[in-house]
Protein backbone atom coordinates (compact mmCIF):
# COMPACT_ATOMS: atom_id res chain seq x y z
CA UNK A 1 0.00 0.00 0.00
CA UNK A 2 2.88 2.43 0.26
CA UNK A 3 2.74 2.81 -3.34
CA UNK A 4 -1.01 3.87 -3.51
CA UNK A 5 -2.47 7.29 -2.79
CA UNK A 6 -5.99 6.73 -0.81
CA UNK A 7 -9.29 8.91 -0.78
CA UNK A 8 -12.56 8.30 1.36
CA UNK A 9 -15.50 8.47 -1.02
CA UNK A 10 -19.31 7.87 -1.17
CA UNK A 11 -21.14 6.62 -4.41
CA UNK A 12 -22.86 9.44 -6.40
CA UNK A 13 -23.75 7.55 -9.23
CA UNK A 14 -23.81 4.51 -10.85
CA UNK A 15 -24.26 3.76 -14.66
CA UNK A 16 -23.40 0.45 -16.26
CA UNK A 17 -19.52 -0.07 -14.84
CA UNK A 18 -18.75 3.75 -14.32
CA UNK A 19 -19.41 4.57 -11.05
CA UNK A 20 -18.65 8.22 -9.90
CA UNK A 21 -17.58 9.22 -6.57
CA UNK A 22 -17.70 12.23 -4.41
CA UNK A 23 -14.20 13.05 -2.35
CA UNK A 24 -13.21 15.80 -0.19
CA UNK A 25 -9.89 16.76 -0.95
CA UNK A 26 -8.51 18.18 1.97
CA UNK A 27 -4.81 20.42 2.29
CA UNK A 28 -2.36 19.08 4.96
CA UNK A 29 -3.74 22.00 7.50
CA UNK A 30 -7.25 21.30 6.96
CA UNK A 31 -7.46 18.69 9.89
CA UNK A 32 -5.18 21.41 11.98
CA UNK A 33 -7.30 22.37 15.26
CA UNK A 34 -7.12 26.03 14.77
CA UNK A 35 -8.10 25.84 10.66
CA UNK A 36 -11.07 28.40 11.58
CA UNK A 37 -8.48 30.68 12.35
CA UNK A 38 -6.17 30.61 9.10
CA UNK A 39 -7.27 31.17 6.00
CA UNK A 40 -5.03 28.46 4.22
CA UNK A 41 -6.97 25.49 5.41
CA UNK A 42 -9.21 24.76 2.36
CA UNK A 43 -11.47 21.75 1.10
CA UNK A 44 -12.60 20.95 -2.35
CA UNK A 45 -15.33 18.21 -3.19
CA UNK A 46 -14.57 16.29 -6.03
CA UNK A 47 -16.08 13.97 -8.77
CA UNK A 48 -13.70 10.90 -9.49
CA UNK A 49 -15.05 8.60 -12.36
CA UNK A 50 -14.01 4.83 -11.31
CA UNK A 51 -14.99 2.14 -14.20
CA UNK A 52 -15.10 -0.88 -12.27
CA UNK A 53 -16.20 -4.58 -13.49
CA UNK A 54 -18.04 -5.11 -10.01
CA UNK A 55 -19.70 -1.79 -10.08
CA UNK A 56 -23.60 -3.43 -9.46
CA UNK A 57 -22.10 -4.72 -5.88
CA UNK A 58 -22.21 -1.09 -5.01
CA UNK A 59 -25.22 1.28 -4.29
CA UNK A 60 -25.25 5.09 -4.13
CA UNK A 61 -24.76 6.68 -0.92
CA UNK A 62 -21.84 3.89 -0.59
CA UNK A 63 -18.64 4.62 1.67
CA UNK A 64 -15.40 3.54 -0.70
CA UNK A 65 -11.69 4.34 -0.71
CA UNK A 66 -11.34 5.39 -4.06
CA UNK A 67 -7.50 4.18 -4.81
CA UNK A 68 -4.68 5.30 -7.12
CA UNK A 69 -0.94 4.35 -7.94
CA UNK A 70 1.60 6.65 -6.48
CA UNK A 71 2.78 7.09 -9.82
CA UNK A 72 0.10 8.58 -11.56
CA UNK A 73 0.78 11.57 -9.50
CA UNK A 74 4.31 11.88 -10.75
CA UNK A 75 3.30 11.26 -14.32
CA UNK A 76 0.30 14.04 -13.81
CA UNK A 77 3.17 16.55 -12.55
CA UNK A 78 5.43 16.35 -15.51
CA UNK A 79 2.64 16.05 -18.11
CA UNK A 80 1.08 19.43 -16.55
CA UNK A 81 3.77 21.47 -15.78
CA UNK A 82 7.47 19.99 -16.21
CA UNK A 83 7.22 19.42 -19.84
CA UNK A 84 5.23 22.83 -20.53
CA UNK A 85 8.25 24.56 -18.20
CA UNK A 86 10.54 22.89 -20.21
CA UNK A 87 9.07 23.87 -23.22
CA UNK A 88 9.19 27.44 -22.20
CA UNK A 89 12.57 27.78 -20.92
CA UNK A 90 14.01 25.92 -23.91
CA UNK A 91 12.33 27.91 -27.23
CA UNK A 92 12.45 30.96 -25.44
CA UNK A 93 16.12 30.57 -25.34
CA UNK A 94 16.20 29.01 -28.88
CA UNK A 95 13.91 32.36 -30.06
CA UNK A 96 16.29 34.91 -28.23
CA UNK A 97 19.12 33.01 -30.03
CA UNK A 98 17.55 33.38 -33.27
CA UNK A 99 15.38 36.73 -33.13
CA UNK A 100 16.97 38.90 -30.00
CA UNK A 101 13.69 40.06 -29.43
CA UNK A 102 12.65 39.28 -25.63
CA UNK A 103 8.45 40.52 -26.56
CA UNK A 104 7.71 38.05 -29.97
CA UNK A 105 10.27 35.73 -28.55
CA UNK A 106 8.55 35.42 -25.66
CA UNK A 107 4.76 35.63 -27.27
CA UNK A 108 6.45 32.55 -29.59
CA UNK A 109 7.38 30.13 -26.72
CA UNK A 110 3.72 30.79 -25.02
CA UNK A 111 2.37 29.70 -28.35
CA UNK A 112 4.31 26.91 -28.22
CA UNK A 113 1.97 25.23 -25.38
CA UNK A 114 -1.00 25.80 -27.52
CA UNK A 115 -0.16 22.75 -29.67
CA UNK A 116 1.14 20.74 -26.31
CA UNK A 117 -2.28 20.98 -24.65
CA UNK A 118 -3.98 20.37 -27.96
CA UNK A 119 -1.93 16.82 -27.99
CA UNK A 120 -2.91 16.44 -24.91
CA UNK A 121 -6.27 17.13 -25.30
CA UNK A 122 -6.08 14.33 -28.51
CA UNK A 123 -4.66 12.16 -26.25
CA UNK A 124 -7.38 12.28 -23.58
CA UNK A 125 -8.44 8.27 -24.08
CA UNK A 126 -5.53 7.11 -23.78
CA UNK A 127 -4.23 9.42 -20.79
CA UNK A 128 -7.59 8.34 -19.25
CA UNK A 129 -6.77 4.69 -19.32
CA UNK A 130 -3.40 5.33 -17.50
CA UNK A 131 -4.60 7.90 -14.89
CA UNK A 132 -7.50 4.81 -13.86
CA UNK A 133 -8.48 4.91 -10.48
CA UNK A 134 -10.29 1.66 -8.28
CA UNK A 135 -12.51 1.24 -5.60
CA UNK A 136 -12.76 -0.68 -2.46
CA UNK A 137 -15.55 -1.11 0.08
CA UNK A 138 -15.13 0.57 3.65
CA UNK A 139 -14.36 -2.23 6.27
Amino acid sequence: MANTIRHQGIVENINGSHLQVRIIQTSACASCSVKGHCSSADTKEKLIDVTDPNASSYQPGDRVWVIGELSMGAMAVLLAFIFPFLILVISLFIFMAIWNDEISSSLCSLALLIPYYYILWLNKSRLGKKFSFSIRPID
